[in-house]
């Protein structure tokens, strides 16, 4: 079969197949109920405030998923929906479809994105009353909603189910319902759910993933080697109950764990609490990231680090970078995939920390006033409009040199201090990409001390820290010259 047949082929499969997603803790962060309860509300549907019980019962699901005394509760609802106007239910979707749709999760739209290119139908499957999802599945531009219908008689809710509740073994029926009416291949599809009642649905598709799973859906999920994800955070990035391993390290993100070192903050308000945003630093040690991490445990949000391919390819270090959200960069390929992975981050509200510097300046370009920084960092500004946020650092190098191999962990007697000030965000003009390199990096200059910004003539004991090893090249001009060349955009 030669190449155009096969893609042929390949283009015919997609268009047979379609992507069901499943709706609560899956496409939606947690449950859809707080939401469609106080639209309902808010139509005279339902009356009072949520009781202490309902609050109880959601912070449960959003805990550890369905169970099924929960789903007997709510297969009762079609009876207390009896006498219901469909207007006004249909109202009461229209108002809740945009608040459902804030509570996507912030990297489902980028897999809904790739299925669509790719031709796929995309299919919200969920137990909740197709009239109530319907508007959220316009909004996010599905193609079809299988969901549990109501009877109607009059323009009015009658009490009874139309057709299948659909949940567990029925939801997987009803799919396979819709997929024989539409023509779908269900071997050429794919399904997502977090619920371990949802296992006979991704079963009978050929790409079942589960996404934020129960923990019986886990062990499920284990055991077939099911692809698991959790779409409020990078692809990669495991979370235990909830807790992603950059939160758990962050709570540890106290003095006393650093006895070697002592911290010195200034500007931490300046990193914005939610949102997009793009952290920007000088480089002078090996123990930057972790200074870079300390202060954004102080500010209370994980970030996502842009490192060397040679931090991610080392045995357990590397899986360590991974699971704590870092993206890989090979400088040597030229490739923009790094780029794009810290944009689609920045585009779920991430806030992305890199150091345009790129490496640690060695030799005399260590003590230079002036940085000089690749363009990556205004690239990613340009592509999505977040706020690049400067970060002056010193005093990393006095714990860990390049010249060493590992920090200095036993000086707690006198322990260095690292400063870190924090700026106010950049001025992107957004038109040139050298002009704008140029601005970021005169604003972390002016956040560092004063004697960074003059013109020092370095000991040889002061430039032997900055090269491996502590060994300065016999050429030593030539070998500044290298370390100053500069590759736009490898950052």
């Amino acid at each position: 079969m030669d190449t155009e047949t096969s893609s042929e082929n390949e283009s015919a499969s997609a268009h047979r197949s379609a992507a069901f997603f499943d709706l609560d803790r899956t496409l939606l962060t947690g449950a859809s109920g707080p939401i469609i309860g106080e639209a309902l509300r808010h139509v005279g549907l339902i009356s009072g405030a949520p009781s202490p019980l309902e609050s109880i019962v959601f912070r449960v699901f959003n805990t550890i998923g369905e169970t099924r005394p929960a789903m007997l509760i709510t297969r009762q609802g079609a009876r207390m929906a009896k006498g219901w106007s469909l207007d006004l239910v249909r109202s009461a979707a229209d108002m809740a479809a945009e608040p459902l749709a804030d509570a996507v999760a912030p990297y489902a739209r980028a897999i809904l994105e790739e299925h669509r290119e790719a031709g796929r139908r995309l299919v919200i499957a969920t137990t909740t009353p197709e009239d109530l999802v319907r508007p959220l599945a316009d909004a996010l531009g599905f193609d079809d909603v299988v969901a549990t219908r109501y009877g109607v008689a009059d323009g009015r809710y009658d009490g009874t189910i139309d057709g299948l509740f659909v949940w567990g073994k029925d939801k997987a029926r009803a799919v396979a319902e819709w997929a024989d009416r539409h023509g779908v291949d269900l071997d050429a599809s794919y399904a997502y759910s977090d619920s371990f009642y949802d296992v006979p649905l991704l079963s009978m598709v050929g790409h079942p993933t589960a996404v934020n799973p129960d923990p019986r859906m886990m062990g499920v999920a284990a055991l077939r080697r099911w692809p698991v994800l959790h779409l409020d955070v990078p692809n990669g990035v495991p979370k235990i109950l909830g807790v992603e391993p950059q939160e758990a390290v962050q709570m540890l993100a106290r003095p006393q764990v650093f006895p070697y070192v002592r911290f010195q903050l200034d500007g931490v308000d300046r990193i914005p609490r939610h949102g997009r945003a793009i952290l920007v630093a000088n480089h002078r040690s090996y123990f930057d990231p972790l200074a870079i991490g300390y202060l954004v445990a102080n500010a209370g949000r994980p970030v996502r680090f842009l490192g060397k391919k040679e931090v991610f390819d080392a045995p357990v270090i590397g899986d360590f970078a991974s699971a704590m959200g870092g993206i890989r960069v090979d400088r040597g390929t030229g490739s923009d995939e790094p780029l794009k992975a810290a944009e689609d981050a920045l585009r779920a509200g991430e806030m992305v920390a890199l150091m345009p510097q790129g490496t640690i300046p060695r030799g005399p370009a260590f003590f230079d006033p002036e940085l000089k920084g690749r363009w990556g960092a205004m690239k990613l500004a340009h592509a999505t409009d977040a706020p690049v946020i400067p970060v002056g650092i010193w005093g990393t190098e006095r714990v860990w040199p390049r010249s060493a191999k590992l920090p200095n962990v036993t000086n707690v007697l006198s322990p260095p201090t690292v400063w870190m000030r924090v700026g106010e965000p950049v001025e992107v003009k957004g038109e040139d990409l050298d002009e704008d390199t140029a601005t970021m990096m005169s604003a972390i200059v002016d956040l560092l001390p004063d004697v960074a910004r003059v013109h020092q003539d370095p000991t040889p004991e002061q430039l032997a820290m900055t090269y491996p090893n502590g060994k300065v090249p016999e050429d030593l001009d030539t070998a500044a010259s290298h370390e100053g060349e500069r590759r736009p955009g490898s950052d």
